[in-house]
């Protein structure tokens, strides 16, 4: 599989940030998305199971398959989905989003979340979903943008260990960015009827839970991560490192506020018909 080496680490602290991001973000992000009784959805990339308990719980009648190409992550995602939503019916599969072992049009939905940042051939991979996805069918796709950060109090300190934390995210081969592009990437990839919306978090004093679960237990923990990698890269001295970190966290404080926008993206896999020549790639690119 084309995928990055995951920059943010697989560590138990990694897998509560991931949590805690999915809680916090739960309302804003699944607005609008929730599957029919009976339908065959697909979640592409399901890591450590955080999004799947939402997908589960919005749509309690759906066949949702959830396939990840970490063996780890299955079992914790399948742990987590078992506490969170007794009795729900998910399959589990490790497969390579890539080269999925499904027929052609086996799924009515695919739901990707969080997961293109990480590829070094996102258009690739839709590619690959539309052979799986019936005609007809929807695909929904949600990604961030760290351009979209900023914050009060600036800081230059603040700013630079973002701007790290995405060079580093792309020496590996994945895009930080990559929310900006979503409606050329879904485009090229062949589908059609392609629309996105921003969903922007906003949080200050007025809202407290916000600005504890995103702001520094999401996106502050998120950078703070790659402290050593960016320490060993030469990106930031230690000292100047934690004095960003220290910043960040100033903006989920009592005067602080801090603004970041997701990106929901939906399309529709065209008909049987519409498919020749669409799209620039396959599975097999490199």
């Amino acid at each position: 599989m084309k995928t990055t080496r995951y920059v943010h680490g697989y560590s138990g602290r990694e897998a509560r940030r991931l949590g805690d991001q999915a809680d916090a973000l739960a309302d804003l992000l699944y607005e609008g998305t929730s599957y029919p009784e009976g339908s065959r959805v697909l979640e592409a990339g399901c890591g450590v199971g955080a999004q799947t308990v939402h997908l589960v719980a919005r749509s309690p009648g759906a066949r949702v398959t959830a396939v990840d190409v970490s063996e780890a992550s299955l079992a914790q995602a399948r742990a987590r989905v078992a506490a969170a939503c007794p009795g729900a019916r998910v399959g589990w599969l490790r497969a390579d989003l890539y080269d999925l072992p499904f027929g052609e049009g086996a799924f009515d939905h695919v739901f990707v979340c969080f997961v293109l940042e990480h590829l070094r051939d996102p258009c690739g991979a839709l590619v690959a979903l539309r052979r799986v996805l019936r005609p007809g069918g929807t695909l929904t796709v949600i990604e961030g943008d760290h351009g979209s950060a900023f914050f009060h109090p600036d800081s230059a300190h603040a700013r630079a260990v973002i701007a790290h934390q995405v060079a580093l995210q792309a020496a590996a081969g994945g895009d930080a960015l990559i929310g900006r592009r979503l409606q050329p990437l879904l485009s090229d990839a062949g589908y059609a009827r392609v629309a996105v919306v921003p969903r922007t978090v906003y949080a200050d004093r007025a809202r407290p839970v916000l600005a504890e679960a995103f702001t520094r237990d999401t996106f502050a923990a998120m950078v703070a991560a790659v402290r050593d990698d960016a320490v060993a890269a030469g990106l930031a001295t230690p000292a100047d490192w934690d004095r960003g970190i220290a910043d960040l966290h100033r903006a989920a404080g009592q005067d602080g506020t801090f603004h970041y926008t997701f990106f929901k993206a939906t399309a529709v896999n065209r008909p049987v018909s519409s498919r020749a020549g669409a799209g620039r790639g396959g599975p097999g690119r490199g």
